[in-house]
């Protein structure tokens, strides 16, 4: 039997009490996971991005871990909640524009003293203040530069869009911008590399495009790695107390834990480990976030259907953003119709083995974005599910 067939086995036991659709959680490869992202951080904290657990009960679980402290999460909304519910350190990855949001962070101490938000204008300044409505609690601010590659003076760019800050001086002038204005305290700086973190360097069968991944990532770490710390001198002249540099993500931790300007890394999608993961040399971890689809028609010889599927992962449309029937192995979308909204085909050889009832593994291709499709999750230890636990969804947040 191999482990991919012993896995089947475990989890299709664990499960047996329960019906299809469900979504599961393999606390064994969740927490070894976690272990190797501890590992590879060599000593610096771990701050856990929410938007890749969108769970309470595994955000709680992963934090009382040695190596981990503190979350990055994606709403202002989903900000205070988690502040409200007890996380003391909560870092929001992403401007807002949320005007309720910061009236009722800038009328609370609690909130305020917890909950640090990004920005990379001064427009954002004046919109928070346009928006506190009495409200005089001083917002604690991170900046975040932009770490995109550029190439040929500019005219290629290799990265997401995110910042205008890109340069030192970009990010020193806001650096004065934010201590100029009343109400407002710089704490931090990110700096999310996604074409290193987040783009897989063996590419299955693609051997050429993964060589020139792997070219262009070792420039774009040297690159960064310079202006990263240049970007930290010129903020530490305009702000010497200033707390934490958060850098990173799952597919780049050893390296920028490497860099000595970088105090903390950022990442989640390395505790789930899903599809988009499977294709990089730096790390190798363990599928823990799964999800099940029942099987309801037997179309033919080599064939099943299942119910639903259809859960595509956000970023350009492509394959590569599908779930992958992954147990039993040997199943396949059919071309023709692929993964479906209420049903979804599936061929190979292993299909003739199913039966009405039987259960299909797959495996989202992001991480957290499984959660806002079930509303529960089934922890699974050995061979018993040991708890159920409620998703963001479960507990009626749907922040994105």
């Amino acid at each position: 039997m191999t482990a991919r067939a012993a896995d089947r086995a475990r989890y299709d036991r664990a499960t047996a009490h329960l019906d299809a659709p469900l979504a599961m959680v393999d606390l064994d490869a969740f927490d070894a996971n976690a272990d190797d992202m501890v590992r590879r951080a060599a000593g610096k904290p771990i701050r856990v991005a929410s938007k890749s657990v969108r769970c309470r009960a595994l955000l709680e679980r992963v934090l009382a871990r040695d190596g981990f402290a503190g979350i990055m999460s994606f709403t202002l909304a989903e900000s205070l909640w988690l502040a409200r519910s007890g996380f003391e350190d909560v870092l929001l990855a992403y401007p807002s524009a949320d005007r309720a949001g910061f009236a009722e962070l800038t009328s609370d101490p609690k909130l305020a003293a917890a909950v640090t938000v990004m920005v990379d204008d001064p427009a954002q300044l004046a919109f928070i203040d346009e928006a506190r409505d009495g409200g005089r609690e001083v917002v604690r601010v991170c900046l975040e530069l932009d770490t995109s590659l550029k190439l040929l003076g500019g005219r290629v760019r290799v990265g997401a869009r995110r910042s205008p800050l890109y340069s030192p001086a970009d990010v020193a002038d806001m650096a004065r911008a934010v201590v100029r204005r009343p109400g407002f305290e710089v704490v931090g700086i990110m700096a999310y590399e996604g074409h290193i973190a987040g783009v897989g360097d063996a590419i299955a069968g693609r051997p050429v495009r993964s060589r020139a991944v792997r070219l262009m990532q070792a420039a774009a770490r040297r690159e960064l790695a310079e202006r990263r710390a240049a970007v930290v001198r010129a903020v530490r002249a305009v702000v010497p107390g200033l707390r934490f540099v958060n850098g990173g993500g799952t597919g780049s931790v050893q390296h920028t834990a490497a860099e000595d300007a970088v105090t903390e890394i950022g990442a989640g999608s390395g505790l789930y480990v899903p599809r988009l993961f499977d294709n990089y040399t730096s790390f190798t971890g363990r599928p823990a976030a799964l999800f099940a689809q029942p099987v309801v028609r037997r179309p033919g010889v080599g064939v099943v259907t299942v119910l639903g599927g259809g859960y595509p992962a956000s970023g350009a449309a492509g394959t590569d953003r599908l779930p992958v029937p992954y147990l039993p192995e040997g199943l396949r979308y059919d071309p023709q119709e692929g993964a479906g909204e209420v049903q979804t085909p599936l061929l190979g050889s292993p299909a003739d083995d199913l039966l009405i009832g039987d259960k299909v593994w797959f495996r989202h291709a992001k991480a957290g974005e499984l959660c806002e499709r079930f509303d529960a999750l089934h922890l699974v230890e050995g061979d018993r599910v040991t708890a159920t636990v409620p998703t963001y969804r479960g507990e009626g947040r749907t922040f994105l």
